[in-house]
């Protein structure tokens, strides 16, 4: 066991990197069982999900190759489908997209049900309705998905989405890419990371056009062709560095972006006083005044991502005034308000909002890490309070933030990992 500890009160200055994007990394890797070839997937970050994913594809006879850090190359003629091991594919929530990337070339998927952050209720009904679209019968018994495709194979269909599914998106068109005829998907999520995948497909021979609109277009194909591909920057990571620099009233030059993925992080943080420089592949954050009191309501792309939410919360609690946050994807997102009250946060939550009356100072605190993003807003609120913060369950953090602790590190904060001993769990159970 590990916790981050981090003593606080320290702003933050310097150049930070942003690794490539967690939520496209894990979808591109299980798509490449598609191309039945080789493929070298570069900016990939290191983090828990990726390696999970690599090790999942090991089990299914994927021949997997770690070129330097952040590269690999990924020899897919010989996998196995239907091979995944059940208790890696629940560590993760993008694991539900062997679904897709199995019916698409065995004609055939059967693997367990995802996992990832408890965020309440994520069904993948909108998975299974396109799915049938296609053709295939759909099970869902014992803990896995079966889908088989009928005997000639998927065809192509018109999906309308009953809702903005960034997961049932992609599971469709991995689906498809190979399906006789054209797919057609209307309310189609208009992520990057959706945009980022159709763009590997078509660089390995799909005809799919359309992506980050809401209709997307799918032309099957016979065959695809192995590539070289990178993966694009993680606007979440980028926006988590942005907060934790007005947070701490620093300066941070975040590197490797693209800025139009950060539009609406970046409204917000002007809205609240923070000054944001856009340039080419970078943004400039600082803080060098008081922090206003803003509403936020989390929307699919392109508005507020419900990934920066919990970040988001942090920064309210340190503006003056009473901010409002609006939760509309998820509908158990606040289970870390607990956490932030431990450090003297004066937050409500009225059903899917927060009500943050700020303008307090938080306090040092021992909290835990509830799930990815919960954990990245812990991190920044340690930084931005002076004392010792301790964070547990940083197994959760470490699914989705490439060296956290190392990139914190270099532009100054005080944060580091400290193994917790064995006996440490048993102690407090006691």
């Amino acid at each position: 066991m590990e916790k981050i500890v981090i003593n606080g009160g320290r702003p933050l200055y310097g150049d930070i990197e942003v690794s490539g994007m967690k939520n496209a990394a894990g979808a591109i890797l299980i798509a490449t069982l598609l191309v039945s070839d080789k493929c070298i997937i570069e900016n990939l970050p290191c983090i828990n999900d990726v390696a999970t994913t690599l090790e999942i594809l090991r089990h299914m006879n994927v021949e997997v190759r770690m070129l330097d850090k952040n590269t690999v190359e990924i020899d897919t003629r010989n996998a196995i489908g239907g091979t995944s091991p059940l208790d890696l594919v629940r560590r993760m929530r993008s694991s539900y997209y062997l679904y897709g990337a199995e019916l698409g070339r065995y004609g055939r998927a059967y693997a367990g049900y995802p996992g990832g952050c408890d965020f309440g209720v994520r069904p993948i009904d909108q998975h299974i309705k396109g799915f049938e679209a296609l053709g295939a019968t759909v099970t869902c018994e014992g803990g896995y998905v079966e889908a088989v495709a009928p005997s000639g194979g998927l065809r192509g269909a018109n999906i309308f989405f009953d809702l903005n599914t960034v997961g049932g998106t992609i599971n469709v068109m991995l689906a498809a890419v190979r399906a006789k005829g054209t797919t057609i998907i209307e309310n189609a999520a208009r992520e990057p990371h959706v945009v980022d995948v159709a763009n590997f497909l078509n660089t390995c021979g799909a005809n799919i056009t359309g992506a980050g609109t809401d209709t997307i277009r799918i032309k099957g194909v016979d065959k695809l062709k192995g590539c070289t591909y990178a993966i694009i920057p993680d606007m979440i990571e980028a926006g988590t560095y942005m907060i934790a620099a007005a947070a701490t009233k620093g300066r941070l030059r975040i590197k490797n972006v693209i800025p139009k993925h950060l539009e609406s992080i970046s409204a917000k943080l002007e809205e609240m006083g923070v000054s944001v420089e856009m340039g080419d592949d970078y943004v400039t954050v600082w803080r060098d005044g008081p922090l206003y009191r803003v509403n936020v309501k989390t929307l699919p792309y392109p508005g507020f991502p419900t990934d920066m939410q919990p970040q988001m919360c942090v920064l309210m609690c340190l503006a003056d005034g009473v901010s409002y946050l609006n939760e509309s994807i998820f509908e158990n997102r606040f289970r870390y308000v607990e956490e932030l009250k431990r450090m003297g946060a004066n937050i409500k939550v009225d059903g899917h909002t927060a009500i943050i009356e700020g303008g307090t100072p938080l306090s040092a605190a021992q909290v835990h890490a509830h799930d990815l993003r919960a954990g990245a807003a812990l991190v920044i609120a340690g930084l931005a309070t002076e004392g010792r913060t301790e964070i547990e369950e940083i197994q959760h953090i470490e699914r989705g933030y490439d060296n956290l602790v190392g990139k914190l590190q270099s532009v100054g904060a005080d944060i580091r990992k400290v193994i917790l001993p064995d006996s440490y769990g048993l102690a407090k159970a006691n």
